[in-house]
């Protein structure tokens, strides 16, 4: 009965699935294109209102910890020795708005290692099933989709990290109000901040610990929209003061502009699109704020895609995930498959009940939250500026095969922010290789990790925790 009902679920969702790039899905470019929409239509960028402290809710949390621990994952593997939760925090009760969490604690130094918030991105994917499942989280799913195996490069080795599912509508966060799933950045942001609050009403201990905040791809709205809030609300709240250290943007869209020039420039430079083809587009495509997508312009772009052809843009030289042949690992040794059978696993009914969430059907991507997002500013550079000169540390890190935001957009999104060099472009070395390259700017940090896609911890976990311990050491690798 239980192999029948696998094997039914194991159709129905490969048909479905929404995940990263998976099926010609792609949730930025969806929401790019929605905001560009918008802008043609309006005339202008969507605005950001000015802030104003005003307390937010926070709700009767004792016992709830309790509640929200977890006994055992099914198939979990043996010798797991770390403390693991996960369960809803309610941000708005009149709505019936729950965000949910998983948090990972240290098997080791659990009570001083700082606490780290992970963020992806989309708009509108999850933190828990691509964050925790298939990047830095403690497990990964084996391809029975069955049972699990310890991730040895987990980052809560060194810190207590907590995934969080944001907005409502993503991964098994949810609304009883449906209008609440039309949302946007500043929403996102609000929400993201009352669930700390009453995350540490609900986990005293960490109240006064070391935070970072770290996330990649569209979180580069996220974190930086985040941290800025908490450092606001930190001057005038009376309740709890977030300790709030530094922030971590991984192949992060931060500016539209390069976003676009430093994809097309990456996609000519490693061979992916004609001389003509990038030159018709440098020739004929504005893509400033104040600049409108001609005939010509979104033509040469139709010419990229094609010509781009079937590649995972989120990592060019992996090999692409067959539901009919036995998948081939990349280059780094990571299942192209992986989603597939993290997709399977987390729709299991055991494994919702062991996770405390609430029975639905499980994606990677809420594919309807791109087209329905309500605010994004064209770029969070000027708050990233802001977040640079508040003493905080900022780091910007890029997987240098991700096709997508790739590591020329980071560089360009860094050139507009004019800061000047303090420690000159060097080779950064893992186990006697590089393991990519590094730039100390002034109040900023820049590291490549070589041989990495999008999702930095799947395809490079080793150097990926290198770079995440020398983060929070706050040394240049």
């Amino acid at each position: 009965m239980k192999i029948a009902f696998l094997l039914s679920l194991h159709f129905t969702l490969l048909v479905s699935i929404h995940c990263y790039g998976g099926n010609g899905y792609d949730p930025l470019e969806t929401a790019l294109n929605a905001q560009r929409a918008k802008r043609s239509v309006t005339g202008h960028a969507t605005t950001k209102a000015e802030y104003s402290y005003s307390p937010v809710y926070v709700g009767q949390q004792h016992g709830l910890k309790d509640a929200d621990k977890i006994s055992a994952f099914p198939g979990q593997p043996s010798g797991t020795d770390f403390d693991q939760y996960s369960g809803y925090v309610t941000v708005e009760p009149n709505h019936g708005r729950a965000l949910f969490y998983y948090f990972a604690e240290s098997p080791a130094n659990s009570s001083t290692n700082p606490l780290v918030l992970w963020l992806n991105g989309g708009p509108g994917c999850s933190s828990f099933g691509n964050g925790a499942m298939m990047e830095l989280g403690p497990f990964r799913v084996n391809p029975d989709f069955t049972t699990l195996s310890h991730n040895k490069y987990a980052w809560n080795n060194i810190a207590n990290v907590l995934f969080l599912e944001s907005p409502a509508g993503v991964g098994f966060s949810y609304s009883n109000t449906s209008s609440d799933y039309k949302t946007g950045d500043e929403q996102t942001a609000k929400d993201s901040y009352t669930f700390l609050v009453n995350w540490l009403e609900r986990f005293p201990e960490y109240k006064t610990r070391d935070f970072y905040i770290t996330g990649e791809s569209y979180a580069g709205h996220y974190v930086p929209q985040l941290a800025q809030l908490i450092l606001r609300n930190n001057k005038f709240t009376n309740q709890t003061v977030i300790n709030l250290k530094g922030i971590a943007l991984g192949n992060a869209l931060v500016d539209e502009e390069t976003e676009n020039t430093g994809m097309y420039d990456y996609f000519w430079t490693h061979a992916i699109i004609s001389d003509e083809i990038h030159k018709g587009i440098v020739s004929n495509c504005n893509f400033s704020e104040a600049g409108t997508i001609t005939e010509a312009c979104l033509d040469y772009q139709l010419q990229a895609i094609a010509a781009r052809s079937n590649i995972y843009s989120y990592d060019i030289y992996a090999p692409l995930c067959s539901p009919f042949s036995n998948s081939t690992p990349s280059i780094s040794g990571f299942d192209p498959c992986t989603e597939n059978y993290i997709l399977l696993y987390l729709n299991t009914p055991e494994v919702q009940q062991s996770l405390h969430a609430k029975p639905l059907i499980w994606e990677s991507c809420n594919k309807n939250m791109p087209k329905n997002w309500t605010d994004m500013p064209f770029t969070v550079l000027p708050v990233i500026q802001e977040l640079m000169g508040s003493g905080i540390s900022v780091w910007i890190y890029s997987g240098d095969t991700d096709g997508r935001v790739p590591v020329t957009t980071s560089r360009y999104s860094i050139n507009k922010l004019q800061t000047s060099v303090k420690t000159p472009w060097y080779p950064w070395m893992y186990e006697g290789e590089v393991g990519g390259y590094v730039v100390g700017y002034e109040n900023l940090t820049f590291v490549t990790i070589r041989g990495a896609g999008h999702f930095v911890p799947s395809y490079q976990p080793a150097r990926g925790l290198a770079l995440f311990s020398s983060f929070l050491e706050g040394k240049l690798p």
